[in-house]
């Protein structure tokens, strides 16, 4: 075995009915309900024109500047996967352009996580697929590995392991583990409900706000006359 080079061919993946349960949740009502613990690094952000991403993680670890691994995960992907590429966050070198994209497209892919730099924004910008990076070079990658494909790996802190559920819209990107997803989605699910109705609230001019005082009462700020 050679830890650091390595290419799993095949994993458990969360289900097609909690990734279709996701794409009607925000980010950021998972996130709340996931204890605003678990994200993708905030400098990962969306590059693409519009539109949320879902699907089942396709996990690609590089070294920085090189994308030979991400090469074999576009020969590997399966329609509705997101690729998410660690790529130390590092942003000398694009791992993805253009070209590449229109492969994942071509294969059907959900959606491209990259915890790197990308290139061809314009392009990618007049697009629909989702992207998601941390930046933009145009210098382009090294193809010499190493890297692994279909093994756990990180972004930032957050870890993620192939089949877990990757979420990403206009606020950024989280990931459910797969075991679980179906639990936190029901929690987001409520959630979400919940914020929609005291948003409706709200522009009815019903908000009651009195959890504010009692909040500072309650941790003893003092108010001045």
């Amino acid at each position: 075995m050679t830890e650091g080079f390595r290419v799993k061919t095949n994993w458990d993946r969360v289900s097609e009915a909690e990734v279709r349960r996701a794409k009607g949740i925000p980010v950021s009502n998972i996130s709340d309900v996931m204890s605003r613990h678990f994200a993708a690094p905030a400098g990962l952000r969306p590059m693409h024109r519009a539109g949320v991403m879902a699907g089942p993680a396709l996990t690609v670890s590089v070294r920085p500047g090189d994308n030979l691994m991400l090469h074999k995960a576009l020969q590997m992907v399966r329609p509705g996967e997101v690729i998410v590429v660690d790529a130390g966050g590092a942003l000398d070198n694009a791992i993805m352009g253009e070209l590449m994209l229109a492969r994942g497209v071509h294969s059907g892919i959900a959606g491209v996580v990259i915890h790197g730099a990308i290139r061809d924004v314009e392009s990618i910008g007049q697009q629909d697929t989702p992207v998601f990076a941390c930046g933009v070079s145009h210098r382009g990658p090294y193809k010499d590995g190493p890297g692994e494909i279909g093994l756990p790996i990180t972004l930032g802190t957050m870890v993620v392991d192939p089949g877990d559920l990757v979420v990403g819209d206009q606020d950024g990107v989280i990931v459910l583990p797969r075991l679980s997803a179906g639990e936190i989605l029901t929690r987001a699910e409520k959630k979400h409900a919940s914020e929609e109705a005291q948003l409706q609230s709200t522009l009815e001019g019903a908000y009651q706000g009195d959890w504010i005082d009692q909040t500072l009462n309650r941790l003893g700020c003092e108010f001045i006359d």
